[in-house]
């Protein structure tokens, strides 16, 4: 059984930071993609970062360029998001997903198609940002 399970979402002034961490298990596919998603009240959710594992390409949403950045950690089953210089606009439910892939063609793909490429999702975690 495939699981992902996030953490480190909390309530941050505007400027400042936060990392978010996605830990899966249960994945028996060695290529994937991890992307983290987002959803704020009466808003589509819109993907934020993701990353393939292959070779560890990342891509972001405009939104986030530069601020955000997307990372594998040391145990291959855990993927970050580190957040900085917060703004009131990046408070959402934040989840990651993975999706199968197999090279960066496919990661671009699944990127592009959004959150219905990405077949298992974490449970959520909240991140709160204000002035």
């Amino acid at each position: 059984q495939v699981q992902l399970v996030d953490s480190g979402g909390d309530s941050v002034q505007a400027g400042g930071s936060l990392r978010l961490s996605c830990t899966m298990s249960g994945y028996t596919y060695g290529a994937n993609c991890v992307g983290w998603f987002r959803q704020s009240p009466g808003k589509e959710r819109e993907g934020v970062a993701s990353i393939y594992n292959g070779d560890g390409s990342t891509l972001y949403s405009d939104s986030v360029k530069g601020r955000f950045t997307i990372s594998q950690g040391s145990a291959s089953n855990t993927v970050y998001l580190q957040m900085n210089d917060l703004r009131l606009e990046d408070t959402a439910m934040y989840n990651c997903a993975v999706a199968t892939c197999f090279s960066d063609s496919q990661h671009l793909i699944a990127w592009r198609d959004g959150p219905g490429r990405y077949r298992y999702w974490s449970q959520g975690t909240q991140v709160t940002v204000s002035s």
